[in-house]
């Protein structure tokens, strides 16, 4: 039931029957002395101010709920961040947690629109550049628009994981990734390069042996100091694992410094 609000000027004009009767109506008794009508008219006012906070506090605490309940929906409702994985230069996969959503690739046959966005294995999107693909991936898969990925696919492999590094430090050389090894830009064959355990090695040329880089950096590195006259090893192999650097004669120190010199040159 709704009851008037009153001032307490227009309770003041009021004689005390009839301030009983607002008091009794709002469900009030006021404490002190009853017989003198300011009494009943303070106990109106108290009331009626404790009603409007209780209300206000109500309607605050309905809004967080209602502002919680619509942040909640928000959240489930919105997609997850996409996870990119870089697999190589031309080729990134896009994982929404642990399945594939799509993946972007390079067109070398196309003039122009060379970068490719794929679903199921099925031309979607192509444009220009790497980014207006990743823009399209990211904004159709928001809005719900994206082709759904029918097949079942796993997280990147780790051998996906290792060769993407290792890819991006031969770019650095110009250095070519077969399947028996790296290749130097006039077709010779430099070694290999792998991870073990989370162990970087390196593999010279024709070596069976393996040896242990603290990084991939590194590892590339030691193959583009292989001399390839020397059957896979590189001028330093070739001195300082055979004699100290103390006991080289002056001919052999000054073979050394100008074999690096022709490396790094």
């Amino acid at each position: 039931m709704t009851h008037p609000t009153y001032t307490q000027q227009a309770l003041c004009r009021n004689k005390l029957p009839r301030l009983k009767r607002i008091a009794t109506e709002l469900g009030v008794t006021p404490t002190g002395d009853k017989r003198a009508a300011q009494t009943w008219v303070n106990a109106i006012i108290s009331h009626q101010s404790a009603q409007v906070q209780k209300v206000a506090n109500e309607q605050a605490l309905a809004q967080a709920e209602l502002d919680s309940y619509i942040a909640d929906q928000a959240q489930a409702v919105a997609p997850e961040p996409l996870r990119i994985v870089e697999i190589s230069f031309d080729h990134h996969e896009y994982y929404a947690d642990d399945k594939l959503v799509a993946s972007i690739s390079h067109d070398d046959n196309h003039l122009t629109q060379r970068w490719v966005v794929m679903v199921n294995e099925k031309e979607v999107f192509r444009a220009n550049t790497l980014m207006r693909c990743d823009r399209f991936i990211c904004t159709h898969y928001k809005d719900g628009s994206l082709p759904v990925q029918e097949k079942e696919a796993t997280p990147p492999t780790t051998e996906n994981q290792i060769m993407a590094p290792i890819f991006n430090e031969c770019q650095n050389y110009g250095f070519e990734i077969l399947n028996d090894g790296i290749y130097n830009n006039n077709g010779v064959k430099l070694g290999q390069v792998g991870c073990t355990d989370g162990n970087w090695w390196v593999k010279r040329r024709y070596s069976v042996q393996q040896q242990y880089s603290n990084s991939v950096f590194d590892a590339v590195l030691s193959l583009s100091m292989v001399d390839v006259s020397t059957d896979g090893k590189s001028i330093f192999d070739e001195y300082f694992l055979e004699q100290p650097l103390e006991q080289l004669t002056g001919d052999k120190l000054q073979r050394l410094l100008e074999r690096a010199e022709l490396v790094t040159a």
